[in-house]
């Protein structure tokens, strides 16, 4: 509890926030410290993840991260790389589909100024990439590996581990369901496939990082929407872009004769 008082209170001093009113369901009144306290409340679930594994599982913390027991850093750039190239581009597919002729006039008016802009980009590349891989450790590596134990097989574990990794979004739009349950399911794939979570961690730290920093952009960190409430042009672009990435990075992997089991 304390150590968490002192990152509120850090967040606040950084970004020069005042606390909200007292019937406020906000940490902070500024988008962006609210943010990052949500964002770092999600990381804390790394340690958290860690330990169980460690004293009540009573196996390596690193085994969580990869077969070779460790978070395989060279495989993640590489990963990295190619995630945060095709986030890129479907990520501007979807602006072009989805936008109105007037973006650029939006964009300006929502335009938070440079300053603000850059300091929103510091903290986010300091936080989401922790945050995306809480979400990995827990839904993608300790859950499938738990329940692996028990069945002897991934799949159970990756299919129940998808639906509520999809869940924990919130319940939005069907097309939101869909899509997120619908890319849960590939990403346990390549977890199997790779002996490993840096390809996901790579995938989710490239899409939470770029809609953000777009969202920052546009002035709109204080929208409170998630992968759940996303169109049917977000699930239809997502159809072919989470095989393509997946197959993508197999197919390296295969190349690299990255380790798979252990």
């Amino acid at each position: 509890m304390l150590a968490t008082n002192m990152i509120g209170i850090g967040i606040a001093a950084v970004v020069e926030t005042d606390p909200p009113p007292a019937d406020s369901e906000q940490i902070f009144t500024n988008p962006l410290a609210n943010l990052t306290a949500l964002l770092i409340g999600l990381a804390a679930s790394i340690p958290a993840v860690w330990f169980v594994v460690r004293w009540v599982g009573r196996r390596p913390a690193g085994t969580l991260s990869s077969v070779t027991g460790r978070l395989r850093l060279g495989w993640l750039g590489r990963c990295s790389a190619i995630a945060f190239a095709l986030m890129a581009v479907q990520l501007g597919l979807l602006l072009a589909w989805t936008s109105d002729t007037d973006t650029g006039a939006a964009l300006e008016r929502g335009f938070p100024g440079w300053p603000a802009l850059l300091l929103s980009l510091a903290v986010l590349c300091a936080v989401v990439p922790f945050q995306a891989a809480a979400e990995e450790y827990v839904f993608r590596g300790w859950m499938v590996q738990l329940i692996g134990r028990v069945v002897r097989s991934p799949w159970p574990g990756t299919v129940l581990a998808s639906l509520l990794f999809a869940l924990a979004h919130g319940l939005g739009e069907s097309s939101g369901f869909a899509l997120l349950f619908y890319s849960a399911l590939w990403w346990g794939w390549l977890v199997i496939r790779t002996g490993g979570l840096e390809a996901v961690i790579a995938l989710h730290t490239a899409n939470n990082l770029l809609g953000l920093v777009l969202a920052a952009a546009f002035g709109e960190l204080a929208d409170s929407g998630t992968a759940a409430d996303a169109p049917w042009q977000a699930l239809i672009l997502e159809l072919v872009f989470a095989p393509l990435y997946c197959l993508m990075v197999a197919h390296l992997a295969d190349r690299k004769g990255l380790s798979r089991r252990s």
